[in-house]
């Protein structure tokens, strides 16, 4: 996986990448309206980061006291080390019970495990129901952001698909008419289901109770009617108490998409009457990551998405790009943990400016993560030789204040003096897509020296 050779498809369409790149900076200024009527958002925010620090430290007994208390409730809680296993474990509860339409809400756990396909090839209709979600799952491809999975695409596309699909009219683009054609057709499906599939925001232990939040009331309607719910989560999801909860609603929701609240909260404590409950509780690699004191703090992430929303590099380079489940700084982050050759382009993929680390809602230093696995992959030989000897270079020269100086001063003559197509052509990969500014006559320094008095002042 090449995550500029990906992200070079995307910004081909010059059209799309500005789009893509104001909706979602749009997305970060509701985000900062919203954060800006809490006062106490920073103190949220750390109290949010301790609560996840103490139960990542305690994971063992905190995720046995969410069993003991959800068996208790009624429940059966199952336990997957990997993805392969929690598909055998649902498509085994699916197939004992002759299930075989299933409508599912949003889960980026399933989608990272692979639970679609394998259900597909056992002959079970899945059916995502979060409006996002399954307009993807129309066009065949993955969601390109973890809250909003359709966001690179434009409404006149999902216009065309929902008239090849649902048949709307052609040409149709206006948003409530196509959200009403897809309600009209998840209807059925939802009163069809055998059995429903969710996703968990949150686990609270004391209570052996899940959390799932939608803006959509899809986990409801997908819940509600058949004999069987099954909760996929990853272990990392567990909160110790029901008092932590309120912490994190107030910042999720706020973060992700700049609302005061996610439209529908919904608690499953126990089965209902007549009904089936399962919770599978998912590894698939998070251990490994808990292990890992540098990156544990990845395991705190509640999936809100502001990291990507602010990230220059995602909001222009596009999800697809970055050819993993969790895309932007902290897929960016995740990845590498489990396949460092695989995913060894994605810590590149940043600036380091550190807006990521500054919106995020649990104050994981995403930045500092991302420079850690540059070193990480340097060190393990994952990165190019060019690379390598370029930030030697480069190191070399600004550890030497008049190296440094004297650099500056031959970079902005030759900037200056030598034709544009020495500077930029194919050899410059850096400067395919992007241009520096004019260089300016004087350097800082010179005209600090020029400008501010010498000798003490009188």
């Amino acid at each position: 996986m090449n995550h500029p050779e990906k992200a070079r498809t995307f910004t081909a369409d010059a059209a799309r990448t500005a789009w893509h790149d104001q909706a979602l900076w749009f997305i970060r200024q509701k985000r900062d309206r919203a954060v800006s009527q809490v006062p106490e958002w920073e103190e949220l925010r750390a109290r949010a980061a301790a609560i996840k620090a103490h139960a990542m430290s305690r994971l063992d007994h905190y995720l046995e006291l969410f069993e003991a208390r959800a068996t208790a409730n009624g429940a059966v809680v199952h336990w997957a080390a990997d993805g392969p296993e929690l598909c055998r474990i649902v498509q085994g509860l699916l197939a004992a019970r002759g299930v075989q339409r299933v409508v599912k809400s949003k889960s980026m756990l399933t989608e990272e495990c692979h639970l679609n396909p394998h259900l597909e090839a056992h002959g079970i209709e899945v059916v995502d129901t979060d409006l996002g979600e399954r307009i993807v799952q129309l066009r065949h491809e993955p969601p390109s952001h973890i809250v909003m999975p359709a966001i690179h695409l434009k409404r006149a596309e999902i216009g065309d698909l929902f008239h090849e699909k649902m048949g709307t009219r052609a040409g149709a683009d206006d948003p409530g008419y196509l959200a009403e054609a897809a309600r009209a057709d998840l209807r059925g499906r939802f009163l069809g289901a055998e059995a429903g599939i969710t996703g968990v925001n949150f686990a609270v232990a004391e209570l052996g109770a899940v959390v799932v939040c939608t803006n959509e009331g899809n986990a409801d309607l997908g819940t509600a009617l058949p004999r069987l719910h099954i909760a996929c989560m990853g272990l990392e999801k567990i909160i110790p108490r029901a008092g932590d909860l309120g912490v994190f609603l107030r910042l999720l929701a706020r973060s992700a998409t700049g609302q005061p609240v996610t439209a529908y909260t919904s608690h499953f404590l126990r089965p209902r009457a007549g009904a089936e409950f399962h919770i599978v509780i998912v590894d698939n690699g998070r251990s490994a990551v808990l292990a890992q004191p540098e990156f544990r703090s990845t395991l705190s992430c509640i999936r809100c998405g502001a990291c990507m929303n602010t990230c220059p590099v995602y909001r222009r380079s596009g999800g697809h790009s970055y050819g993993f489940v969790t895309p932007g700084p902290i897929g960016s982050v995740i990845a590498p943990g489990r396949d460092a050759r695989e995913h060894r382009t994605l810590p590149f993929a940043s600036s380091l400016c550190g807006s990521c680390s500054d919106v995020c809602p649990v104050r994981i230093e995403l930045h500092t993560q991302l420079l850690a696995w540059r070193r990480v992959l340097a060190s393990r030989g994952l990165v190019s030789p060019l690379k390598l000897w370029s930030m030697a270079v480069l190191a070399w020269v600004l550890r030497d204040p008049v190296r440094f100086e004297r650099a500056g001063w031959i970079g902005r003559r030759l900037l200056s003096a030598l034709p544009r197509f020495l500077i930029y052509n194919p050899l410059n990969a850096w400067g395919r897509q992007r241009e520096l500014p004019a260089p300016p006559r004087e350097s800082f320094r010179d005209l600090y020296r020029l400008r501010m008095p010498r000798g003490p002042k009188t």
